[in-house]
């Protein structure tokens, strides 16, 4: 049996930009909460103390399929291996965010999410077949959001939760696909991150990461037979949001 890339599958370079991309932006937002400290007044005192906050977040993201092979890959005819790759996306949403604790919120934040899952397969014969799969998704993150203390007007904290996923699209994506490796359209991943809140007169700027990893298998078997050297499919998705609210 051929082993996948594993540097191909989790796509260390991408996700390692976005990582540096977060680390300017939290180098940028200590910066930023350190000049508030010293030159600015305490913004938006008493946002804390109110037990519903309402805002909407843009995010991009870097998703790929995690594959693991079926007992029949060995014996496929010409086939040489199955490697997916990573590719990017974005997503639009709003925040709801309750307060539960001084230290602690309850976040719901529904999102449109449009992705882009490629999977490459590779043969023993000169030609490969590159499967695009161009899916919207509809998410409702559910997540705790655990906070350090307010320094001035700069926080950091932790989220974790789940996501469940509905397909917008739906079967109208499969029919007018060319694609022969279809997914389902329901999926629940587990989500974690870390961000910063920064506190502006007006608004609250929240620079995020989040790391989401799917838990049901996506893949749907059809008559092409695309799904036969493949056991399961799930999602991995590192996400950069920009979060404001009140």
């Amino acid at each position: 049996m051929h082993s996948l890339n594993f540097r191909n599958l989790f796509n260390l370079h991408r996700y390692q930009k976005i990582v540096a991309l977060f680390g300017l932006l939290l180098a940028f937002s200590v910066h930023s909460a350190e000049a508030q400290r010293q030159f600015a007044k305490y913004n938006l005192p008493f946002s804390d103390d109110k037990w519903l906050h309402y805002g909407f977040s843009i995010g991009i993201h870097s998703a790929i399929l995690g594959l693991k092979y079926s007992d029949q890959y060995p014996g496929l005819d010409s086939l040489h291996s199955i490697n997916p790759s990573a590719t990017g996306g974005f997503s639009l949403g709003f925040i709801s965010d309750i307060r539960l604790a001084d230290q602690l919120n309850l976040r719901f934040l529904p999102k449109v999410s449009f992705y882009e899952f490629h999977v490459d397969y590779f043969f023993t014969t000169p030609k490969n077949d590159l499967q695009k799969i161009e899916a919207t998704y509809v998410e409702f993150p559910l997540l705790l959001k655990y906070k350090s203390q307010r320094h001035k007007n700069f926080r950091m904290y932790m989220v974790g939760g789940l996501t469940p996923w509905v397909e917008a699209t739906g079967k109208k994506r499969k029919e007018n696909s060319d694609n022969k490796l279809l997914t389902q359209n329901f999926n629940l991943a587990v989500e974690v991150g870390f961000g910063v809140d920064l506190y502006y007169p007006l608004f609250k700027f929240s620079p995020e990461i989040r790391f989401s990893k799917g838990l049901l298998n996506m893949l749907k078997r059809d008559e092409d037979g695309y799904h036969e050297g493949i056991n399961t499919l799930s999602t991995n998705v590192i996400s950069l949001y920009f979060q404001f609210s009140d």
